[in-house]
């Protein structure tokens, strides 16, 4: 089973952005970095931009971030690429007719709703200026 990585990939966008401002940030650099297609990274990058994360011009290769990094949160990141999907999700596919397969189902609903909440919650305190800060962090200990 494939994990979606598509909010640690937007959020890896935008903090390359914001480290590598003089470098080459066309997408395929991009891409390069992340180890994925360009044209994923231009799609990732489009949902910025429309969530106005993200400031580019159609074939220019110098985005920036439209706000500073202690203005982004994860929760900004999340809903910019991921619009609405839940974090968690049901298997929809049980056995209409067993007992257990319904109700399981409806009762996991809602505590995936909680987790969600939950989740939510937390990734609106976490700013992309924590995650720098972070992986500063984790550099600095490899030196």
């Amino acid at each position: 089973m494939k994990y979606p990585t598509r909010l640690s990939d937007a959020a890896h966008i935008l903090i390359f952005i914001y480290l590598n401002p003089k470098s080459d940030l066309s997408s395929s650099a991009i891409a390069t970095s992340i180890q994925t297609h360009p044209s994923y990274v231009r799609q990732l990058m489009s949902a910025l931009k429309k969530a106005n994360l993200l400031e580019t011009k159609q074939g220019a290769t110098n985005p920036k971030l439209h706000r500073p990094l202690e203005q982004i949160s994860l929760l900004d990141v999340y809903r910019a690429v991921e619009g609405d999907k839940p974090l968690l999700h049901q298997d929809t596919h049980t056995n209409p007719e067993c007992g257990v397969g319904v109700q399981i189902q409806l009762s996991l609903k809602d505590c995936f709703e909680q987790v969600q909440k939950k989740a939510e919650k937390e990734m609106e305190h976490i700013t992309l200026k924590t995650v720098l800060e972070l992986f500063q962090q984790k550099v600095e200990m490899e030196i």
